[in-house]
């Protein structure tokens, strides 16, 4: 996945301006994003703080790690299983 050229602080902001009542359409202007990007970053991010959300990405992050890690792992076993086989 492509790397964000937002900081979380700035998503945060960002966000925090269509709680304020400005139309999405202005906010998404000014900021130079799509406003599928904002309802999509509302969606996973509302209501979370700056530190939050870094904590969140972080977990994100680790939980994506350890997937492969597992997907790794469970191929070696088959494969050390076929070969007792």
């Amino acid at each position: 996945m492509k790397a964000s050229k937002f900081s979380d602080a700035q998503k945060a902001f960002i966000l925090k301006q269509g709680d304020d009542g400005v139309p999405v359409a202005e906010i998404c202007r000014k900021a130079g994003i799509s406003q599928a990007a904002y309802f999509n970053w509302r969606n996973r991010y509302a209501g979370l703080l700056p530190d939050e959300v870094r904590r969140l990405k972080a977990l994100e992050d680790e939980n994506s790690r350890l997937k492969k890690i597992v997907a790794d792992l469970t191929l070696d076993r088959e494969m050390l299983q076929d070969v007792i086989r």
